[in-house]
């Protein structure tokens, strides 16, 4: 039987007090915090394995290597790439995302295209595809969303054209955390024969995934957001799109051969992994996810939307509170205080001993729509817990009668 009090206990960073009250956490949309098997993986990578890969000849390297590769197929697997070679390490979703725009999609974009993103998209989604198109003349066209924070995917479909190159949407938004359509974003988008790029950076710890049967171009997430450390992530692509990918970043491992007279690169995934890697993260990574998938996947999904709900029914009860975009299935709950600064709200709840994110969530487009400057976001993870929602709904209750 699960239960998110046992889970809590292998979180080290949960075992903390904050002015003499025990730390509720609930900012894992923002990032998660580690089970002690990840943190030990870290250390034993650094206390016993500690090389560089794919280089030398002694047997530290060697092990490094292995661990390193594995690591690669395990990721494979567990978002069902059709090959370890669709996995490409990069510091996190929006390294993956800037890599994308300035390798494939730089490269094929021109004047009068265009890149479809959605109003709800983190800073991390929108900015790149900014950026591409004033290198190349495209146009980014934003798909609006309905008053409901959905995606309008009728006017999604009225967008799409002969000129429509790139979709680009997040699986679950970060704010909301809606749950986007992507398979219908993918079929409809496919047949004006345009490229889909998946931010799964929210997604990819409350879906279990076959890109296979997805069929995205490209799907990105980070691991920090699924238990595993800051400064690793994942690009997956299809194998046909990343052969013919330039590379981004040159240097050492993602070459062949280097003349002055010219250099050939390696395959993929070696072409896109210049420099040393991150091999401790992506062992630490690898690591999170077997801790991960020992759980019933149905079960912490059907608790953590329990907490959201139980949150939603207590604080949409207080006068004065205004939760914005409300999705039962979420894992994220924000809202606003009417007349109070988010920023003033979080420090409250924060000297109460409860970590809630606050502020525009890198979502301007959003709050725009919501016609608001901010908002204060409670998200939750597998390690929370139905005190957690008592003692955040009493914080809320306390700050509006302060304020």
């Amino acid at each position: 039987m699960f239960d998110a009090q046992l889970v809590a206990k292998q979180f080290p960073a949960l075992t903390q007090t904050i002015n003499d009250q025990r730390l509720v956490y609930l900012d894992s949309a923002a990032t998660t915090q580690k089970p002690k098997c990840v943190i030990e993986a870290i250390s034993q990578y650094y206390e016993r394995q500690n090389a560089n890969v794919h280089r030398g000849s002694h047997r530290l390297t060697a092990e490094a290597t292995s661990q390193f590769e594995a690591a690669r197929e395990r990721v494979a697997h567990f978002i069902g790439a059709a090959s370890p070679n669709e996995v490409i390490w990069t510091r996190g979703a929006t390294e993956a995302l800037n890599l994308i725009a300035q390798t494939y999609a730089r490269n094929t974009l021109k004047p009068g295209d265009e890149i479809l993103v959605g109003e709800m998209e983190h800073h991390a989604n929108i900015v790149p595809w900014q950026i591409v198109a004033q290198q190349t003349g495209a146009t980014v066209v934003k798909i609006p969303m309905t008053n409901d924070c959905q995606l309008d995917m009728a006017e999604f479909e009225k967008q799409l054209s002969s000129k429509t190159k790139i979709v680009a949407v997040a699986h679950i938004t970060n704010v909301t955390g809606t749950r986007q359509p992507i398979e219908a974003i993918i079929q409809r988008a496919h047949k004006v024969g345009a490229v889909v790029v998946v931010d799964g950076a929210q997604g990819i710890v409350h879906e279990q995934l076959d890109m296979t049967a997805l069929n995205a171009d490209f799907y990105v997430f980070s691991g920090h957001k699924l238990y595993a450390p800051a400064g690793i992530g994942v690009l997956y692509g299809k194998m046909s799109l990343l052969e013919v990918m330039p590379p981004w970043h040159g240097g050492g491992k993602m070459v062949e051969k280097v003349s002055f007279s010219g250099t050939t690169f390696t395959q993929v995934p070696g072409k896109f992994e210049a420099g040393t890697p991150n091999v401790a993260g992506a062992i630490a990574l690898a690591t999170a996810i077997d801790w991960y998938t020992q759980f019933d996947h149905s079960t912490v999904e059907h608790h953590v939307h329990d907490l959201v709900s139980k949150t939603y029914q207590a604080l949409n009860s207080i006068d004065d509170v205004t939760i914005l975009g409300y999705q039962p299935d979420a894992s994220v709950l924000s809202f606003v205080i009417e007349g109070v600064h988010h920023q003033d709200v979080a420090t409250l709840l924060d000297q109460q001993g409860i970590a809630v994110r606050a502020g525009n969530h890198c979502a301007h487009p959003l709050m725009d729509a919501l016609g608001v400057k901010g908002t204060i976001r409670a998200s939750f993870a597998i390690y929370n817990t139905m005190d957690d929602v008592k003692r955040l709904v009493a914080a809320v209750e306390k700050a509006v009668d302060m304020l």
